[in-house]
């Protein structure tokens, strides 16, 4: 099969925010390695349906979004990880910048899929809400109400108003984030 060099660029480009969107929504960096590889299998297997002239990126995070989806659904039928059988990470109290960047990692893994996903999409991946709302298929004012829902959310639990979630141990994850 030959690929157009100007995909083939696009595609490529894509990629670590694809990685990157793939560990927030996973928890797992292994996992979304897996995810983004199967996005990138996904993609070239269907190359023919995408429209030139149309945005790559936002293409393909919606198949990388499918998968993730997909995932879940296999992996609720599965039995579930039991945490207290794994050990706590502990954190190095002389790093605040560490202890600080595991609230928000924990304070992520509080919100809601759907609001962590369209505020990593709009936030971190750059996305305009029109973009974020074609990804998730819903409408630019859903996506609208999540991020503004997951920012307060966020606000709440890293200012101490609501608890944030329990430390996670390393290994699987089933949080959203």
């Amino acid at each position: 099969m030959s690929l157009d060099p100007t995909l083939r660029e696009q595609i490529l480009a894509a990629v670590p925010s694809l990685r990157a969107f793939a560990i927030s929504l996973s928890g797992n960096v292994d996992r979304a390695d897996d995810l983004v590889q199967e996005t990138l299998l996904r993609a070239l297997a269907n190359i023919h349906s995408f429209q030139p002239g149309t945005n790559m990126p936002a293409w393909l995070f919606t198949i990388l979004r499918n998968e993730f989806l997909t995932y879940r659904r296999r992996a609720s039928r599965q039995a579930t990880w039991n945490e207290d059988t794994v050990a706590s990470t502990p954190v190095d109290c002389g790093q605040q910048w560490s202890s600080e960047l595991s609230d928000i990692g924990r304070a992520l893994r509080g919100l809601s899929i759907d609001q962590c996903e369209a505020l990593i999409l709009t936030m971190v991946g750059g996305f305009s809400y029109d973009e974020a709302a074609r990804i998730c298929s819903c409408s630019v004012g859903t996506v609208k109400s999540r991020v503004f829902r997951a920012r307060a959310a966020l606000t709440a639990m890293l200012d101490g108003s609501a608890s944030l979630p329990p430390r996670r141990s390393t290994g699987r994850s089933t949080s959203p984030c």
